[in-house]
């Protein structure tokens, strides 16, 4: 078997495989045209799609990223209202107690000064009634007191009328000098 195989390997029939044959040549020239095919044809608008696809991404994470930075704003301006409407609302509310005790202040007031007037008004009243008692009382004390004087002295005061308002006038004098305590 050796010396077959080395009969074999004396003969120039048997081709050595580090040496290049014709089925080789056309196999790296098919090769080569392949790869040329897909260079030109194929890798281009896969590059194309994949760059595409990329982009797509990138935009969408961008508008991602805004969408999200929009949210934290909106909520930040939100927070931002919220306390802004608290605190209207509070001083509202301190405006309103200080508005109603200020109004019930004006209302007690008016109120003061309503009783004061008709108090006032019922002192005149008072006062005038008072003073017209106390003509009539005149009159009517002049008509007695000249009565009586005419009883005790037995002559007519009648005529006489500042003879009259004397007399009166100087009883009146006389009761208002007496002490209260013995009215």
């Amino acid at each position: 078997m050796l010396a077959s195989t080395m009969h074999l390997a004396a003969s120039g029939d048997e081709s050595n495989f580090l040496v290049p044959n014709a089925t080789f040549i056309a196999e790296l020239v098919a090769f080569a045209l392949l790869l040329w095919a897909l260079s030109k044809w194929v890798i281009p608008p896969v590059k194309k799609a994949m760059s595409d696809r990329q982009d797509h991404i990138d935009g969408q994470i961008k508008d991602a990223e805004s969408a999200r930075e929009r949210l934290e704003q909106a909520e930040a301006e939100q927070r931002e209202l919220l306390e802004r409407a608290k605190a209207d609302a509070s001083r509202i509310r301190e405006e309103a107690r200080t508005e109603g005790r200020a109004i019930i202040a004006e209302l007690r007031e008016k109120a003061q000064e309503e009783a004061d007037r008709v108090r006032q008004r019922g002192e005149e009243h008072l006062a005038a009634e008072r003073a017209q008692v106390v003509a009539q009382l005149r009159v009517e004390l002049g008509r007695l007191a000249a009565q009586l004087a005419e009883r005790i002295v037995g002559e007519s005061l009648d005529g006489d009328e500042d003879r009259q308002s004397r007399i009166v006038d100087r009883f009146l004098d006389e009761l208002d000098r007496q002490p209260q305590d013995a009215r």
